[in-house]
């Protein structure tokens, strides 16, 4: 991306699926830009216009059944995040957004549902809710601290050959196999709000720096440090 061009942030179907905070993802990203002094706009996509393919970072949350079945519907007829997505755009896809970004996902009764297929992941309905707070280890290749959330779901995600776990669960259920969320290219998907990127300043970095294709300056991040450590923390010791 050249130094003088604003970094496009592309948030996904505000008005379906922003149950848990997700608001905060677009936040954290746009008030990390702004103290590098990268220029960046803000895209908000609701669910009746079409998703533009020049963003250079989408973030799509998590939302309760019907909104996820219809978000689904809606973004496979768009096709723009497909498009962008192909030409290497990063993204954050949350819960019932990071279901959907598979093949088939759980509907209002259980029963599958066509996703986007844009990870080899499929997911459905556990038997178990999987609620409260979330520790995970990252994978070393993405050299990230240890991420914090809290999750709040019933689904189970089962990863193919095409994706790499984000990371293994320490506390909580995750993708319900011992493992937390996907990676693979420029894509992220988890279960975790709180908001992810709140919690976890440093996946907000990869997204930037995946968006900008080059370093960032460091920031003090002392602050964001004292919340994670408090979450972490008390998570320990329970």
């Amino acid at each position: 991306m050249p130094s003088d061009s604003a970094v496009r942030i592309v948030w996904i179907y505000p008005d379906l699926l922003s149950t848990y905070g997700d608001q905060g993802n677009l936040l954290v990203l746009e008030q990390r830009a702004a103290r590098r002094g990268i220029p960046f706009e803000s895209i908000r996509v609701r669910s009746a216009d079409p998703v533009p393919e020049t963003g250079d970072i989408y973030l799509i949350g998590g939302g309760e059944d019907r909104p996820q079945i219809l978000a689904a519907e809606r973004l496979r007829k768009d096709g723009g995040l497909h498009r962008a997505l192909a030409r290497g755009a990063a993204m954050l896809a949350v819960c019932a957004g990071y279901q959907i970004m598979g093949s088939t996902f759980g509907g209002e009764e259980g029963q599958p549902v066509q996703g986007l297929g844009l990870l080899d992941i499929s997911s459905g309905r556990g038997s178990v809710r999987g609620v409260g707070e979330l520790v995970a280890e990252v994978d070393s290749a993405l050299n990230l601290p240890t991420l914090t959330g809290f999750e709040n779901h019933m689904g189970v995600t089962r990863l193919g050959p095409g994706v790499k776990p984000l990371a293994k669960v320490v506390t909580g259920v995750g993708n319900g196999d011992g493992f937390e969320g996907c990676h693979a290219g420029h894509v992220v998907g988890t279960y975790l709000h709180g908001p992810a990127l709140a919690r976890n300043p440093a996946l907000a970095d990869l997204l930037l720096r995946w968006a900008v294709g080059s370093e960032l300056a460091p920031l003090d991040d002392s602050r964001y440090e004292a919340l994670r450590q408090e979450r972490l923390t008390a998570v320990a010791s329970r």
